[in-house]
């Protein structure tokens, strides 16, 4: 059925709104730099049930759940020296930390897929005002159908599931563009889960640490983002195009120019000045767009694989991959 839809702008009557429909076990939606969440008490069973309807997604993928600092975080995970300084060095922002869930803290096992871990991120910006005046971690994967493309705005989020909310949070489009960087501490290593808005090699210089990347077949799921097919959009996905079919929309990067580029029934450039903070910042909005355009399949040419550029291959490998 239905819900009525409230799209609120206003950061104090934004917080007023969403208190007594997070308290009553609802599911809004949040902005945060990387994108929209879906955001509910992840505490509460019921909350955490209907986000999974909501996105239709796979009981067995996890939940990031998300805090105002470290104090709360400590409250819900266990730390060790390695994940505080972490923490320390990049909260608040774009990173995700898989840490063991504290013994009898309130997570629901719902928002953990029975693992005896969590993800923990503290956000940027407003969704940290709401979630201190809240008082307890919010559950809130992105705000969308489950698999399809990640939203960085309102209007993203709208046209997904305006249906199916009572509130939308509007804070414009988000200034990251795609989700966090997932890291996990083991042994006093560092692996990677998913590469997101905070680059392996800000992680590597602020610790001396050589951060360890996943072997991506087979892996066990962890933390959100790992399917195999994932951030996909109607269309088809083409990778490292240096050709245009006819009929086929073109997403560029740089200076690249694919022969048949004219034909194409849409050409969006990521960064024309070669920017990968730009290109990730735009790469969720530009693959909807893209998709809108009634193209059969979306040809990218090549991104390159340092920085961010590592975390917008990921999203295009999953977006690629068979569905």
């Amino acid at each position: 059925m239905a819900q009525h839809l409230s799209v609120i702008t206003h950061p104090d009557q934004a917080i007023a709104s969403a208190l007594p429909l997070l308290q009553a076990g609802a599911v809004i939606a949040m902005p945060t730099e990387t994108v929209y969440g879906l955001a509910a008490d992840a505490t509460n069973p019921q909350a955490i049930t209907r986000i999974y309807e909501t996105k239709g997604r796979p009981r067995f993928n996890p939940l990031i759940c998300h805090v105002s600092d470290l104090a709360m975080a400590e409250r819900y995970g266990r730390f060790d020296p390695l994940s505080r300084q972490l923490a320390e060095q990049f909260w608040p922002g774009p990173l995700t930390l898989v840490v063991p869930i504290k013994p009898g803290c309130g997570l629901h096992d719902l928002a953990t897929a029975g693992l005896d871990t969590v993800g923990l991120r503290a956000p940027r910006g407003f969704a940290s005002e709401l979630i201190a005046a809240f008082g307890k971690p919010l559950a809130a994967p992105s705000a969308n159908t489950s698999g399809r493309i990640s939203p960085t705005t309102a209007a993203h989020v709208e046209e997904d599931l305006g249906g199916q909310i009572p509130l939308i949070l509007d804070a414009d489009a988000a200034a990251v563009g795609v989700e966090s960087t997932i890291l996990k501490v083991e042994d006093g290593q560092i692996r990677l889960l998913r590469p997101g808005g905070l680059s392996v090699e800000d992680i590597e210089a602020a610790t001396g640490l050589t951060v360890i990347r996943p072997e991506k077949a087979g892996a066990i799921i962890e933390a959100p983002g790992m399917l195999a097919s994932h951030y996909a959009p109607n269309a088809g996905v083409r990778l490292n195009a240096t050709v245009v079919h006819p009929g086929e929309a073109a997403i560029t990067f740089g200076s690249a120019a694919p022969e048949g580029l004219e034909k194409a029934v849409a050409v969006l450039n990521l960064s024309a000045s070669g920017d990968l903070a730009e290109a990730a910042a735009n790469l969720f909005s530009f693959m909807k767009q893209a998709d809108a355009s009634g193209a059969a399949s979306i040809a990218f040419t090549a991104i390159p694989a340092h920085g961010l550029g590592e975390a917008i291959n990921d999203r295009l490998e999953r977006a690629a991959a068979p569905r």
